[in-house]
């Protein structure tokens, strides 16, 4: 009966956000927005948007401090080894740590953001951004996360523009695109769906 999830201002989590409040009802979501050192502006602004179109409930936990901990504690072991996956994944396990906090303490299910895409050639981190017991765009394509967005937004903007039209990225490091790491989705997609569903 109640959802909590983060909403980093990217597409999958403010189509995911808009689902979930229209299923539970908006009283019944809760959203943390959870900003690194490597957020941008914008991607606070465009979930800061949704937030106050829909009236979500919302808390901002920056995520710095606790991320800096963590490498405080490792830098032993790390030693001079350079910043990696390593150091992205933590960043997306502490938000996993705090998303699960909320559902733990409040008893709301944690939504994964997670798309099809994504979850089929691993762009994700175990413990971290694909934490949730419930995956809500799991079975959806990435190419038609951007068509659900534009048809929720189909008579009037919910889901901030921007949120739709930016290069999608992780922001775990410094100008980070996925497309560093993947082919774009328009070309990743229909090899997706050749290998999966034929």
């Amino acid at each position: 009966t109640k959802a909590v999830l983060g909403l980093s201002g990217g597409i999958d989590s403010a189509v995911t956000a808009v689902l979930a409040a229209r299923a539970l009802g908006v009283e019944n979501v809760r959203v943390l927005l959870m900003p690194s050192q490597f957020s941008t502006g914008h991607s606070v602004d465009d979930a800061m948007g949704l937030v106050n179109k829909l009236g979500l409930m919302y808390d901002i936990i920056p995520i710095k401090d606790m991320y800096d901990v963590f490498m405080e504690k490792l830098s032993p072991i790390f030693g001079d080894l350079p910043f990696n996956v390593t150091e992205e994944n933590i960043q997306a396990r502490v938000r996993g740590i705090l998303n699960m906090a909320i559902s733990n303490k409040y008893g709301n299910i944690l939504l994964n953001t997670t798309n099809k895409s994504e979850m089929a050639v691993g762009y994700g981190t175990l413990y971290g951004d694909l934490c949730g017991g419930l995956s809500v765009i799991g079975d959806v394509y990435k190419t038609e996360v951007y068509e659900l967005a534009k048809y929720i937004n189909k008579d009037e903007e919910i889901i901030p523009l921007n949120s739709i039209v930016k290069p999608p990225s992780a922001e775990l490091r410094p100008g980070q695109k996925d497309s560093d790491s993947l082919p774009e989705y328009d070309i990743l997609d229909p090899i997706l769906y050749q290998y999966i569903e034929k």
